[in-house]
Formats: C-alpha cells, structure tokens, sequence
C-alpha cells in the first residue's frame, strides 16, 4: 500500500493502531488492546480536537483572521491547538498551572505558544486558576477565543466522528467493553456515544485519578472536595459540560502509584511507551477487566 502523502499536519492526525496487550492482563480471560494515540503528530489524542475547536469558531465566526486561541491545558491540547493554529494562521496562549513537566511547556513554547503559568493549589474560581486567567485573557487580548475544552461540544464531535469510528473498524465490530481515563469527557464521551450506537450492550468504564471530584458525582450526583494528584491531564475539581454521565456505566479510580506502576509495566513487559494518564487508563481497565473475570 502506498502511504499517503499529508499536504500539512492536520492531515496526518488520526489512523492510528490498535495493539494487543499479551502480557499485563496474563491470567485473565479478557482481552485488551489500546489505542496508540502516541503517534499523532502532536503525541497525544488531544491532537483530533484542535482542528474541530477552530473550525467550530470559524465556522460560528467567533474566530477571526488573525486571532488567537486562548485554552487551560495541561499541555496536549495546547499542543494540538498549536498546530492547527499554525498551519490556519492563528496565534495561541497556553494557560497551565504548575503541577504541569517543563518538557510540555517547552514543546509550546517551541510551537510558538505564549505559556502562562498559574498556580495549581487554589479553587476553581480563583482569580489564579487556569481556568480564571484563560478568561481573563480572552478579555484582555484583542480579537480572542477561548478553546474551552471542558464545554466546547467540538471536543467530543471530535471523537465522535473520529476516534469511535476508528476503534470500530479495526475491530471488525468486536467490541464488548471501552475504558477511559476521564477530564474534560471528550474522549470518553464521544466515543462511547459512537461505540453505544453500534453496540447497545457495550459497556464504558471511565477511569478517575483517586483526588478527581468525578467519580463521586457519577456515584452520587454530590460534588466533593478535590485533592491534590501526580497524574496529569485528566480528573476534574469541576464538572465539565462534556463528560456525559449517561455515556459511562462505571467509574474506576486508580491512585498515583497504580497508573505510574501500570506505565513502567507498559514499556518493560509490551514495548509501549506512555504517559501517566495512559498508565492510569490501562490500570483501570484492568481492574475492570478482574471484576469481569470475577476478582
């Protein structure tokens, strides 16, 4: 087959493969495989939502010619912005707060995003949050958006008409259960909204950092006090519009150890390299994965 030729980045974002685990679920009769979204250009899933997120605002005409993108990230969206950005012609500022690595902030800076830091010890609606300052700016800076990840229905419309059609496909329809690690609810939701239209029966585990708010509200509708957690890019101390709890049979919560355990495993026992929040997603699915095969 011969490859296809890209005529710019955002074209070589998605298709990405399906692998099999064969040895951390050892000993159990499920199967489970995992999407490589590593090999997006960007190196993360957040890739597919950049160019739904400016295409929506250009669409809406909420974005202008020579704009820029304001969003809170810990750092892959921004990326996946970036470069839907550059190649539209946009300008960006990436809000992090600073629990965020220093690779991820240089990855933006090199992308030429403008990084502002903020402290990740406060509130929500703290006038230093992330999310507080990515407003603020949006005010402040002339001609810009705010990405808003976290309400930005273009964020799962991404999965929707992406991710989930993918997963689907490569696996011939053979599907029984579909695990994710929860924030914004973009992913998780979107795919899950495309994979139940397929398979009614199918069921989707979200998994949730111990210290995340979500799991309790999924539980019982209450929002709880958050705590502070090492794994990044995923559980919430808010609700955003996009996690769709309908969309999610159960939760899962995985501590700081399991997801960095769960990742060292990854790369010693299957050659794959990940982050902490796939590391979290894979412990969670095989916590899932025990309780099917009855503990």
């Amino acid at each position: 087959m011969k490859k296809k030729i890209c005529n710019n980045i955002i074209e070589a974002i998605g298709n990405t493969p399906i692998i099999r685990l064969n040895r951390l679920n050892e000993g159990l009769k499920t199967e489970i495989f995992v999407k490589f979204e590593s090999l997006n250009p960007g190196g993360s899933i957040k890739d597919r939502i950049g160019p739904y997120i400016i295409a929506d605002a250009e669409k809406d005409g909420s974005l202008k010619p020579g704009g820029t993108i304001v969003e809170a990230t810990s750092g892959n969206t921004g990326v996946g912005l970036a470069m839907a950005a550059i190649i539209k012609g946009y300008k960006c500022v990436a809000v992090m707060n600073d629990k965020q690595s220093i690779d991820k902030v240089n990855t933006l800076k090199a992308l030429g995003v403008q990084v502002v830091v903020t402290p990740s010890n406060v509130a929500p609606d703290d006038p230093q949050s992330y999310y507080s300052v990515a407003k603020r700016l949006v005010k402040e800076i002339p001609n810009a958006i705010l990405g808003n990840q976290y309400n930005n229905p273009a964020n799962m419309e991404a999965h929707y008409c992406t991710t989930g059609p993918e997963i689907w496909e490569q696996m011939d329809g053979k599907i029984d259960y579909y695990a994710a690690g929860v924030g914004t609810g973009g992913t998780v939701s979107g795919i899950s909204k495309f994979l139940k239209e397929k398979n009614p029966k199918l069921k989707t585990f979200g998994i949730d950092p111990i210290g995340s708010i979500l799991t309790e509200y999924h539980r019982s509708g209450k929002i709880s006090e958050a705590h502070s957690y090492l794994i990044e890019g995923v559980g919430e101390d808010i609700i955003p519009d996009n996690v769709k709890f309908h969309l999610i049979d159960e939760m899962v919560q995985v501590n700081d150890q399991e997801a960095i355990s769960a990742l060292h495993r990854l790369v010693k026992e299957e050659g794959i390299f990940a982050g902490s929040s796939s590391g979290m997603a894979v412990a969670g699915a095989l916590k899932a994965a025990k309780n099917l095969n009855g503990g």
